[in-house]
């Protein structure tokens, strides 16, 4: 699926289902992240019960997988890294890319961040960020604005981006913004698998970690993931 058919997606989603947060909690239930036991997300039981139901609500088969619903691996190593190594964030302004469900945004500002901005473009995505802001204690800034879509004028010294190396137009956007960001003088830091489109040969290896995730959305019951820095 290309970015235009994401993009068309996400709109169907904030217009199809009357009630984003009612659905949420419906559809999931508040419990700790299996390598960040310090957050709490509301989570599905099950990738493919709730991916079906997204699509029946919505008409429409082929949909990818709702983000906000899952603690991915790349994200489960960031936020954990983050919370090992609270001097990369400590006292800073803090830009979370394609947060998801918030959980590295969130662990960002437990770590002691003065400020995180969590941005996804998925209207629900944003709906789920402030539920589990909320249910964390923390407060965050959401935005729908599309950071791979040109420059931004939001100033951060720390930029956070768990998996989104797993398109190559996806990929390829992220690493252009990561390097401007990068250029700017900004910590960047990436959680990630080692999915194909990671630019490994262009990045140094901080730390890796073993996280549990569900076989439903890959292909191992743990998965050996990266935090990364750019060269």
């Amino acid at each position: 699926m290309d970015i235009a058919a994401v993009s068309a997606h996400h709109r169907a989603m904030s217009s199809a289902i009357a009630d984003p947060v009612a659905f949420i909690h419906a559809n999931t239930r508040l419990r700790p992240v299996p390598l960040v036991p310090e957050v709490s997300l509301h989570v599905a039981d099950e990738a493919l019960p709730l991916w079906s139901k997204t699509e029946e609500e919505l008409g429409e088969a082929g949909l990818p997988p709702p983000f906000w619903a899952f603690a991915w691996a790349g994200g489960q190593a960031l936020a954990r890294y983050v919370l090992d190594h609270p001097e990369d964030v400590a006292g800073k302004d803090v830009i979370d890319l394609a947060s998801g469900s918030g959980l590295v945004a969130i662990a960002a500002m437990k770590a002691g961040a003065r400020r995180v901005t969590a941005f996804d473009i998925d209207s629900f995505a944003r709906e789920a960020i402030a539920i589990n802001a909320a249910a964390n204690g923390v407060p965050l800034d959401v935005s729908g604005d599309d950071l791979l879509g040109g420059p931004h004028p939001l100033a951060a010294q720390v930029v956070l981006a768990g998996d989104i190396f797993y398109q190559q137009d996806i990929a390829g956007l992220a690493f252009a913004f990561l390097q401007s960001r990068a250029i700017k003088g900004a910590r960047v830091l990436i959680g990630d698998p080692g999915r194909y489109y990671l630019p490994k040969d262009q990045l140094t290896e901080l730390a890796i970690y073993s996280v549990p995730v569900t076989r439903e959305l890959e292909d191992a019951e743990i998965k050996k993931t990266g935090v990364w820095t750019l060269k």
